[in-house]
C-alpha cells in the first residue's frame, strides 16, 4: 500500500524521532511545537520515561491510553503510520494524498498484495480521530514495538492548556489559595472526640488523607480568567491524574470521527459502499464509545500509577492503597475512603463509603441477633410445647405424611426438629423484628448523612446544577439505530430532521423485554415447582424403607437435599437472568450511559430477587396452607400429595433454606466466583500471551512499559455486579430476619471478607476505572428504602402465619385453664378416625407401631369425627386467624410509624456540615467582594494620577489662550491614550 507523503517520517539520523501529520496540523493552522503526533524513539530509554508513564521524552504524563490492532505484512512492516525512512527511489513512488477522511479513493500499488477494505477503513478511522484529537490540543505518541504481538498503543497527554479549558468547561471545583477554619467541637464533646481518637488510633489507616483536618481549602469552580484565585505554584500536581484523565475521557467522547475511507459493511460493491458512505456523512459521527463499539479501537483506559510490589517500586498512591486497604491483614482498619476517591473517583469512592457504613451497622444487629440465638438456646428446656411433644408418656399418635407406603408414627419422633424450632421462634423474635425494622430506618439516615460529609469533603455540595450543563454523551448504539433509521428515510426520499428514536422504534424491544421477563419468572416458578415434585416424590420414596432410622430422618434429607439443589439453580440462574438483563436492555437501545445502567439495573434486580427468594417464600406462606385433611388431601396431578409442615411449624425449614441459600450465596458466587473467575481469565491470557512471544523472542525479552501491564488486566465491568449481591444480601438480612436472627452475623463476616476482596481487585487485577463524579448512590438507594418497607410487612407475615407465636397467644389468654402453655399442643391438634381413608390411600402397613390406630392426629383446627359437622373447620381457626390479621395489621402500622418517626427526627444534613457549608459561601463572597474592591481601589488610583496630572497641566502659566487649551487638552488626552 502506498503511503502518504504527509504522514512519512522526518530522516532518521536527523532526529532519531518519527514526526507525522506535520502538514496536516499546518493546513489546519496549529502549531506544531504545541501538539505534534509523535512516534516512539529509535533508541529504548525506558528509564525516562518510568517504562510507559511518560512519554519518550520523560516530561509528559501519559494520561491515556488508546489500544488498537494490526496487521503485519510478510515483510514486518505495518500497515500504519508508524513507517521508516527507506532510500530515496522507493520515496519516490509515493503518491501525494490528502488529510484522511476527504474522501478521496486510495490508490494501490502494483505490487500491493491484497488491501482487507475492513481493516484499512479502520486505520484511516484512527487517522482523522488522531487528528481530530491533535486538533482538540491534545499531544499523542504511538507505540507499536511493544511485547504484546500486533497490538499498537497511542499514548494521550494533556497540556496544561488544554486541561485549564476543560475544567473550565466541566465546572470542576478546585482548590483556592484561601484556606479557612473548620469548626471544632469544645468542652466535653471534645475530650470525648480525643479520647475515641485515641482508642481507634490503631485501626486507622496510615495514610495523609485520612488524618483529621482542623483546616480545609476554599472551593470553586475552576476559570482561566480567575486564575489568580487558585494555587498554581505546582501545576504539575494541580490536576491529579484522576482529573487529568476524566478531562482527556470528555474530549475523547466529544471529539468525532465523520469521515472514513470505506464503510463497514461487508460483501458490497465499491459504488454501493461510496453512496453509503456519503450518506454516513451527512448524519454519522463517532466518538470513542463507537470507535471502541465498531472495533476501531479495542480498549481505552488511564493508566495506573504504577507498580504496587517489587523491590525498588517508588511509592505511589497504587501501592499505598494496596497495603492499606487492599490487604486481608488490615481488615479491621478503617477503609482510606479519602485516598480510593483521589485514585478511582467519587462513583467508587461513594460505593466503598456505603458498602463500610452497611458493614458498621451490622455490628450492633449481629450482637442483638446473638442475644436473641442465645436467648433461644438458653430457654429451650423451659419451652412448654417442646416438652409437650418429646414427652414420651403423651403417646400421640400422628396420621400417615403420605398415602399407602408411609405409616403412622409418633408426635415424640419430632422432639429434636421441635426443640430447635424454639431457638427461633421464640417471643425474642418478634422483638428482633421490630428492632431490625427500626435498624433499616436508622441505616438509611446515617448512610444519608455520611453521604452529605463526603460530599462536603469532597467538594460536590451544589453538584445538580453541574449535572444539567453537563450533559451526557449518546452512545454508540443509540447513534448508531438513528443513522440507521436516517438511512431508511433517505431511501424512502422523505425530509430527515434531526433523528431520535420514538416509542415506536422501541415497541418490538419493549414487548420483547415484557414477553421476556414473564417468561424468566415463570421460569423460576417453574423450577420451584419442580423442587416441590422432587421433595413430594423422595419423601415417598424414603419413607419405604425399612430401617427406622431411616424414616426419622426423612424430613431432614429431603429438606437438605432440595435446598441444595435450589441454591445450585439460584446461582445457574444468576449468571443467566443477569447476562439476559443486559441483552435486554441492550436491544432497547438507551440514550445515554445513565438511562442504559438503570435499567439494567431494574431488569437484573427484579429477575434475581424472583430468582433468590421464590423458594424461600414458597416454604414461609405457602409450603403446608393448600394440604387438605386426612382422607380429603389436595393432590398434584393427581399423584403427588402436598407437602406439610413439620409438628413444630415450617419457621425451622424456613431457617435451614434461608441460611443454606445465604451462606452458599455469599460463599460460591460472591467470593470463590469473584476471586477464580479473575485468576482463571488472568492465566488464559497469559498462556496466549505466552504462545505469542515464543514466536517472537526478541519482543519476549523486553520489559514491560506500563499500558502493556495494565492491557493485560481485566476491563472494568461498572459497579452494578458489586451493589447487586449487596443489595440481595441486605434482602437475606431484613425480609426474613424474624426466622433467621444469625444473618447479620453471617453478613458481617462476609462483608470483612467483600471489602478487602473487591479494593484487591480494583487494585490489582483491574484496569483503572475512569473516575465519575457523583454526589450518591443512584437508584440503589430508592432499592434499599423499598426492601426496608417491604421487610416490615414480610416479617409482618412470617411472624403472624409462619411461626406458632399467634396460635400460643391465643392459646394463652382465651383456651388455657391454668394460665400456662400446658395443653397447647393438643389444642392445635385435630382427630382423624382412620375408617374415613379414601380407598387406596390407607397406611399398607398399620400394625407399623405395634398396636391397632383408631384416632390418628393431625395439625389443624377442624372438628372432631364425633362431631355434627366433623372435619369442618372450627371457631378456633376463625379466631386464630383473625388474631393473626390484626397483629399484622397492627404490627405493621407501629413499625412503619416508628421507621417513619426515625427518619423524621433524625436530619439529612449535620448540623456541622450545614454550618461549614454557610460559612464556604460567606467566605467565597467576601473573596470576591474583596477582589471587587481591589479594582475600585486601582481604579481611583489611576483617576488620582490622571486628576494630578491635570493639576500639573493648569499650573503652567497661560502667555497663549490658545496654547493653554491645547496643552491642556493634550494633557487630559494623554492618560486615555494610556
Amino acid at each position: 500500500m502506498r503511503v502518504n507523503k504527509k504522514y512519512s517520517c522526518l530522516p532518521a539520523e536527523e532526529k532519531g524521532i518519527h514526526i507525522i501529520n506535520i502538514r496536516a496540523i499546518e493546513d489546519i493552522g496549529y502549531d506544531q511545537h504545541e501538539s505534534t503526533l509523535l512516534n516512539s524513539l529509535s533508541k529504548n530509554p525506558d528509564a525516562d520515561c518510568k517504562y510507559g508513564l511518560y512519554f519518550r521524552d520523560g516530561k509528559r504524563k501519559v494520561d491515556y491510553i488508546l489500544v488498537y490492532h494490526y496487521k503485519k505484512s510478510s515483510s514486518g512492516k505495518t500497515l500504519t503510520r508508524r513507517v521508516h525512512h527507506n532510500d530515496s527511489s522507493g520515496r519516490s513512488t509515493k503518491q501525494d494524498q490528502p488529510l484522511p477522511g476527504k474522501g478521496v479513493q486510495l490508490e494501490m500499488g502494483e505490487s500491493e498484495p491484497h488491501v482487507d477494505y475492513h481493516e484499512d477503513d479502520k486505520r484511516f478511522r484512527r487517522e482523522e480521530y488522531e487528528g481530530n484529537l491533535v486538533e482538540a490540543g491534545l499531544e499523542l505518541e504511538r507505540d507499536e514495538d511493544t511485547k504484546i504481538h500486533g497490538i499498537g498503543f497511542v499514548k494521550i497527554h494533556a497540556p496544561w492548556n488544554v486541561l485549564c479549558r476543560e475544567a473550565e468547561f466541566l465546572k470542576l471545583k478546585m482548590p483556592t489559595k484561601k484556606m479557612y477554619q473548620i469548626n471544632q467541637t469544645h468542652g466535653l464533646l471534645k475530650k470525648i472526640n480525643s479520647v475515641i481518637q485515641k482508642i481507634t488510633e490503631p485501626i486507622q489507616p496510615k495514610v495523609a488523607e485520612h488524618k483529621p483536618q482542623t483546616v480545609k481549602r476554599l472551593s470553586y469552580p475552576f476559570s482561566r480568567e480567575k486564575q489568580h484565585l487558585f494555587d498554581l505554584s505546582d501545576r504539575d500536581s494541580f490536576f491529579d491524574s484522576k482529573t487529568r484523565s476524566t478531562i482527556v475521557y470528555e474530549i475523547l467522547k466529544r471529539t468525532t470521527c465523520t469521515k472514513a475511507k470505506y464503510s463497514m459493511g461487508k460483501g458490497e460493491g465499491r459504488k454501493k459502499e461510496t453512496t453509503l458512505l456519503n450518506k454516513r456523512r451527512k448524519c454519522g459521527k463517532y466518538g470513542i464509545t463507537s470507535l471502541l463499539a465498531n472495533g476501531v479501537y479495542s480498549a481505552a483506559y488511564p493508566l495506573h500509577d504504577g507498580d504496587y510490589e517489587g523491590e525498588n517500586v517508588e511509592p505511589n498512591d497504587r501501592k499505598l492503597l494496596c497495603e492499606e486497604w487492599a490487604s486481608y491483614g488490615v481488615f479491621y482498619k478503617y477503609q482510606p475512603i479519602d485516598l480510593v476517591r483521589k485514585y478511582f473517583g467519587e462513583k467508587i469512592g461513594l460505593y466503598f463509603a456505603w458498602l463500610g457504613v452497611y458493614t458498621q451497622m451490622l455490628i450492633p444487629a449481629s450482637i442483638v441477633g446473638i442475644i436473641v440465638f442465645l436467648y433461644g438456646c438458653a430457654t429451650v428446656d423451659e419451652n412448654i410445647p417442646s416438652m409437650e411433644m418429646c414427652d414420651q408418656r403423651n403417646n400421640i399418635t400422628m396420621c400417615p405424611l403420605c398415602d399407602r407406603t408411609c405409616s403412622y408414627w409418633k408426635m415424640s419422633s419430632a422432639c429434636a426438629t421441635a426443640r430447635a424450632s424454639h431457638l427461633f421462634d421464640n417471643p425474642a423474635t418478634v422483638f428482633f423484628s421490630v428492632f431490625m425494622a427500626l435498624w433499616a430506618a436508622t441505616f438509611m439516615e446515617h448512610w444519608k448523612r455520611k453521604q452529605m460529609r463526603l460530599n462536603y469533603r469532597w467538594d460536590l455540595t451544589g453538584f445538580e446544577e453541574e449535572e444539567e450543563a453537563v450533559k451526557d454523551h449518546p452512545r454508540a448504539e443509540y447513534e448508531a439505530k438513528v443513522l440507521e433509521k436516517s438511512l431508511r428515510r433517505e431511501h424512502k426520499h422523505k425530509e430527515t430532521d434531526k433523528e431520535k428514536l420514538t416509542w415506536k422504534d422501541r415497541f418490538p424491544a419493549y414487548l420483547t423485554n415484557f414477553v421476556g421477563i414473564i417468561f424468566m419468572v415463570g421460569l423460576t416458578f417453574a423450577i420451584v415447582f419442580g423442587v416441590i415434585i422432587y421433595r413430594i416424590s423422595t419423601a415417598a420414596a424414603l419413607a419405604i424403607s425399612s430401617t427406622p432410622s431411616g424414616r426419622s430422618s426423612v424430613r431432614v434429607t429431603v429438606t437438605a437435599t432440595a435446598v441444595i439443589i435450589n441454591l445450585v439453580v439460584i446461582i445457574i440462574l444468576d449468571e443467566v437472568y443477569g447476562c439476559i438483563a443486559r441483552w435486554l436492555t441492550q436491544i432497547e437501545v438507551p440514550k445515554t450511559d445513565k438511562n442504559f445502567e438503570e435499567r439494567l439495573i431494574f431488569k437484573a434486580f427484579l429477575l434475581k430477587f424472583v430468582n433468590a427468594y421464590t423458594p424461600i417464600f414458597y416454604v414461609a406462606f405457602f409450603k403446608g396452607r393448600f394440604v387438605g385433611r386426612p382422607g380429603d388431601y389436595v393432590y398434584i396431578f393427581h399423584s403427588f400429595r402436598m407437602e406439610e409442615c413439620a409438628p413444630g411449624g415450617c419457621l425451622m425449614e424456613l431457617c435451614i433454606q434461608l441460611s443454606i441459600i445465604m451462606l452458599g450465596k455469599q460463599l460460591i458466587q460472591n467470593n470463590l466466583f469473584e476471586i477464580g473467575i479473575p485468576k482463571m481469565k488472568k492465566f488464559i491470557r497469559y498462556m496466549k500471551l505466552k504462545r505469542r512471544r515464543s514466536l517472537d523472542h526478541e519482543e519476549h525479552m523486553k520489559k514491560k512499559q506500563r499500558y502493556e501491564v495494565d492491557y493485560n488486566l481485566e476491563p472494568f465491568a461498572g459497579l452494578t455486579p458489586e451493589y447487586m449481591e449487596m443489595i440481595i444480601q441486605f434482602g437475606f438480612v431484613t425480609l426474613f430476619v424474624a426466622s433467621f436472627p444469625l444473618a447479620p452475623l453471617f453478613a458481617l463476616l462476609n462483608n470483612i471478607i467483600e471489602i478487602r476482596l473487591d479494593a484487591k481487585k480494583f487494585v490489582t487485577e483491574l484496569r483503572r476505572p475512569v473516575a465519575v463524579r457523583a454526589k450518591d448512590i443512584g437508584i440503589w438507594y430508592n432499592i434499599l428504602r423499598g426492601i426496608g418497607k417491604l421487610a416490615v410487612i414480610i416479617n409482618a407475615f412470617v411472624i403472624s402465619f409462619t411461626s406458632d407465636f399467634i396460635p400460643r397467644l391465643v392459646y394463652l389468654y382465651m383456651y388455657s385453664e391454668n394460665g400456662t402453655m400446658h395443653g397447647f399442643v393438643n389444642h392445635t391438634l385435630s382427630s382423624f378416625n382412620v375408617s374415613d381413608f379414601q380407598a387406596g390411600t390407607a397406611p399398607n402397613d398399620p400394625m407399623d407401631l405395634g398396636y391397632e390406630v383408631q384416632i390418628c392426629r393431625y395439625k389443624d383446627y377442624r372438628e372432631p369425627p364425633w362431631s355434627e359437622n366433623k372435619y369442618d373447620i372450627s371457631k378456633d381457626f376463625w379466631a386464630v386467624l383473625a388474631a393473626r390479621l390484626a397483629f399484622v395489621i397492627v404490627f405493621q402500622n407501629l413499625v412503619m410509624f416508628m421507621s417513619d418517626f426515625v427518619d423524621w427526627i433524625i436530619p439529612d444534613i449535620p448540623k456541622d456540615i450545614s454550618q461549614q457549608i454557610h460559612k464556604e459561601k460567606v467566605l467565597m463572597v467576601e473573596v470576591f467582594m474583596r477582589e471587587e474592591q481591589g479594582k475600585l481601589q486601582m481604579l481611583e488610583t489611576w483617576k488620582d494620577k490622571d486628576n494630578k496630572k491635570g493639576e500639573n497641566c493648569n499650573n503652567h502659566s497661560p502667555r497663549l489662550s490658545r496654547s493653554h487649551s491645547g496643552s491642556l487638552s493634550s494633557c487630559h488626552s494623554y492618560p486615555l491614550d494610556v
